[in-house]
Parts: C-alpha cells; structure tokens; sequence
C-alpha cells in the first residue's frame, strides 16, 4: 500500500519574464492588433496623469473637444463620436453641467432632446486640456515628418472607418 506523504510534486517551469514595450512580440513582431491597444494604453495613461492636475479625466476631456467640434450634440450622439457608453457619458454630462463647464438647451423642434453645448468655463478648461494633450502629441510625433504624420493619421483613420460597421 502507498502511503500519501501530503506533498505535491512541483514542476520545474522556468519563469518566463516579458520584454519591455518595443521589443520581442510587443515590438516589431507583435500583431498589429496588440501593438495598437499597447500605443493606446500608454498614450492614455500619459494623458491621465497630464489631465489628473486638471481634475479631468480623458473621457471628460474627449466629451469636451468633441462639444467644442459639434456643438448641440446630444447625449447619445455624444456616446458615439467619444466611443463610450451612454452611461458613461450621462455621468460625464452631470459632473461637467454641475462644474459649469458645459450647458443643456432643448433641440428647437424636438424638445425633449437635449444638446449640449461649452460654456465660457467649460472653453477655457478645455484650453488648459489641450495643452497636456498636445505635449503628448508632440511626444507621439517626435521623429516623424509632416508627410509621415499625415500618414500614419490617414491609416489610423481608414482603420477606424473600415472596422466601424464590422
């Protein structure tokens, strides 16, 4: 008869330690895929901590330059443009009407629809946003010429068009 002496035998794995970002499969030899969700992890959290000085969070800050490039959005249409959920932009809405930043007024012939539109407050915090953010735009175009940056924002663009409706 065996006897159980308590101890489970242990493989032997040897630890494996991930490369850096820019090398190995999140460098050159990653999917495209992995590469664009690893540049935009990073880009936001360098933004989030740029805006956090501000109280703003990125959401909040894409809320705001997309009502200073449309304005009289409504809520939902506001969800759409700033690839968040309605839910996340009816809270983003209340804490930027509570802070005076940005306004409602109802649609002249749909009334209960409501836009939004900046307020003077609301104009000049996105003014210190765009700021942070376009320090890190001068960060993510370093090394890069006119010609290439209008490349690679040509590519991002198609990408987004062509995979919207997938």
């Amino acid at each position: 008869m065996m006897r159980k002496t308590g101890t489970v035998a242990r493989s032997r794995v040897a630890k494996t330690t991930p490369p850096p970002p820019g090398q190995g499969k999140r460098g050159e030899k990653g999917y495209l895929g992995y590469l664009l969700r690893q540049a935009q992890a990073a880009a936001r959290l360098t933004l989030e901590r740029a805006l956090a000085d501000l109280g703003v969070t990125p959401p909040q800050f894409v809320v705001l330059t997309m009502l200073k490039a449309y304005p009289g959005l409504s809520g939902a249409d506001l969800a759409r443009v700033a690839l968040l959920t309605p839910q996340t932009v009816g809270v983003i809405i209340r804490n930027l009407e509570r802070d005076g930043a940005i306004r409602k007024t109802p649609h002249p012939v749909h009334g209960r629809l409501l836009q939004w539109t900046l307020t003077p407050r609301g104009l000049s915090l996105l003014d210190k946003c765009r700021r942070h953010a376009m320090a890190l735009e001068r960060r993510l175009t370093a090394g890069l010429s006119a010609a290439d940056q209008a490349t690679v924002r040509r590519w991002l663009s198609k990408i987004a068009a062509e995979l919207q409706d997938s």
